[in-house]
């Protein structure tokens, strides 16, 4: 829960800001927190998850595991094609880790299995947009994007790298491409490795403080 919070927050330029608080508020109602929800095994996998939300006073103290606060969407076949295509975009290299070894097909999945309108509209795209990769790579080279070779895989995504020239039979996949790309930075670049990756160190000190100077004591008779 965290990691998503953090992530929307970190992607200004997205449109995620479907939260729990803007519902409630919409809804005249008072925050809440969720009933118990039904294990992930209870969904069918790839079927929408009809779960409620955390509410609008989510306890950030606790460490949930993916699908602990609302079942979970990729089926073992979507999340190895998520995978790949994560690491097709942020491979691994001198200094870090790649997408998939940081959990990001993780947080993809936790993000489009939120129930929040924004991200059942990204769910709506991620999902066709998995199943497009597929067919894709069946027409071209008769096999799945998993099997394909990391040279199809380029080729497929050199297509659909940019919205604005993409061919008309490749807008389905440019648009998906699009979103996915931005949830594998936003996944990745929030996670400490990604932190790590482009050196940003958070919020610290960058001067000594001495104290208050002599001058402002002797006014308030401290010095």
């Amino acid at each position: 829960m965290k990691w998503m919070l953090t992530a929307s927050a970190s992607l200004p330029f997205l449109r995620h800001a479907s939260w729990a608080a803007e519902e409630a508020s919409k809804a005249g109602k008072s925050p809440s927190f969720p009933e118990p929800l039904a294990p992930p095994s209870a969904i069918a996998p790839g079927k929408a998850a009809k779960a409620v939300g955390y509410g609008t006073d989510p306890d950030l103290i606790k460490t949930y595991k993916p699908g602990d606060v609302w079942p979970l969407t990729f089926t073992d076949e979507q999340r190895r094609t998520t995978s790949v295509l994560c690491d097709l975009i942020i491979p691994a290299d001198d200094k870090s880790p790649s997408a998939s070894k940081v959990g990001v097909p993780d947080f993809i999945d936790e993000w489009i299995s939120a129930p929040y309108p924004n991200h059942e509209k990204d769910r709506a795209v991620i999902l066709p947009g998995i199943e497009w990769l597929d067919t894709e790579a069946k027409k071209r080279f008769g096999k799945t994007f998993v099997e394909a070779t990391d040279a199809q895989r380029v080729e497929i995504c050199d297509d659909i790298a940019f919205v604005a020239k993409a061919k008309s039979e490749h807008q389905e996949g440019a648009k998906f491409f699009a979103l996915f790309r931005d949830l594998t930075a936003g996944g990745f670049y929030t996670t400490p490795e990604g932190m790590q990756d482009i050196g940003y160190v958070g919020n610290r000190p960058s001067v000594t403080f001495d104290g208050p100077p002599a001058e402002a004591l002797r006014q308030v008779g401290l010095a």
